[in-house]
């Protein structure tokens, strides 16, 4: 019989999905899910994007340039400016969601057994897409003792070998809810310009920032436009996951015209998905402030609720809309299973991310699990309840 490659052997199931045909069960015997487990916003999409894609006028729906459009990169680049990264659209490479930005990087930016350092845990499609890339995962390991602080320069530099080309980072951080300061981006920097690496900055929850903290880009900092990369998506900002449009960011020319032949091996990202991202350039700051300010709501419902339970901890999020909880459980993945086939209140239960999953050493993060709390205050505080009754019954 004919079998698959190893890579596809290798390549990891979603720690948000796999779990999904249970869900599907549960919900098929009767059941109502409080869905902690995937970071879909409730919050409506911007009416601005959605009217542009119904009442435009084409009359044929075309290819864009692989680049994505020029309108829609040059009012990228203006959003950009305004958040002081001063870049113009050449800098700029539309791509199909943050994923396909990160695939083209990894493979312009690696060859095969290269290695990319990443702060852990991390976003868990970071680890596929290291697979896809035929590229090592390298991780900085970060703690809920001290709430998932960076590294030491130090800690950073011993990781770095002959084969590293990259650090990569997320910030604010999924699944940790983490926000790097200006003085850790400089650290960041100084490793980099120090050991000719590129830095990496996924950065689609910029405007995600609790607590009166601000956001430090990569690119604010002197001396890294051959080092620097930015990922970004409209996915959370506007809450357009199903979009799927976002884009790389950079100075370095030779990463952008690299990055490129991908783009034009995939011919153009999406048009109508690009008019309607366009369009969602011109929501007002009032649109972030009312949703920022819904955030820090249900986050601060969220860490109180759960800090009511005895035997857990729980790292408190300064930005995003993820925290990571540890149970005292030994083994994440069967509670969320559990969870979902056999326990539930009045016909409600919960379904989870265990969070073994945001992390590449083995071992680590298996009685932990994020929560995603893009759910109203109401439905937190009764998903919350679920979890705290669970825990009273569940048996390892």
């Amino acid at each position: 019989m004919p079998t698959i490659s190893r890579k596809g052997l290798l390549m990891p199931e979603s720690p948000i999905r796999k779990l999904v045909p249970y869900a599907e069960q549960a919900v098929k015997d009767g059941k109502y899910i409080y869905h902690l487990n995937i970071g879909q916003p409730d919050i409506k999409t911007p009416e601005v994007a959605l009217r542009a894609v119904k009442e435009n006028d084409i009359e044929i729906l075309s290819y864009s340039r692989s680049e994505g459009s020029e309108s829609y990169r040059k009012k990228l680049a203006k959003y950009y400016n305004n958040n002081n990264i001063n870049v113009s659209h050449k800098d700029i490479v539309v791509t199909c969601g943050a994923s396909e930005a990160l695939l083209f990087l990894f493979s312009s930016i690696m060859d095969p057994g290269d290695e990319v350092i990443i702060s852990e845990p991390f976003y868990a499609n970071y680890i596929a897409f290291s697979v896809a890339s035929g590229v090592k995962v390298v991780p900085a390991v970060c703690s809920i003792e001290d709430n998932f602080a960076l590294p030491s320069i130090d800690a950073f530099e011993k990781l770095i070998t002959p084969k590293t080309r990259a650090i990569l980072i997320c910030n604010p951080g999924n699944p940790t809810g983490y926000v790097y300061s200006k003085k850790e981006i400089e650290k960041l920097a100084s490793i980099v310009k120090k050991n000719d690496l590129f830095l990496v900055a996924d950065e689609v929850y910029r405007e995600f920032i609790y607590d009166g903290g601000t956001h430090h880009s990569i690119m604010e900092e002197e001396g890294l436009d051959e080092h620097a990369v930015i990922i970004d998506s409209v996915s959370k900002r506007y809450s357009m996951c199903g979009a799927r449009v976002g884009c790389l960011v950079s100075k370095n020319k030779t990463v952008l015209k690299t990055v490129l032949k991908f783009a034009q091996a995939r011919l153009s990202p999406p048009t109508y998905a690009q008019i309607a991202s366009k369009a969602a350039l011109d929501v007002p700051q009032t649109y972030f402030d009312n949703v920022l300010e819904e955030y820090v709501g249900r986050r601060n419902v969220l860490i109180a609720e759960l800090n009511k339970i005895d035997g857990i901890k729980v790292a408190m999020p300064k930005g995003a809309f993820y925290c990571i909880v540890e149970l005292p459980i030994k083994n994440s993945d069967h509670f969320a299973q559990w969870l979902l086939e056999n326990f539930n209140i009045d016909g409600e239960t919960v379904m989870v991310a265990p969070a073994a999953g945001f992390y590449s050493t083995p071992g680590i993060g298996l009685n932990q699990i994020r929560i995603a709390y893009v759910l109203k205050k109401e439905s937190l505080i009764k998903a919350v309840h679920i979890l705290k009754e669970a825990l009273k019954v569940y048996k390892d």
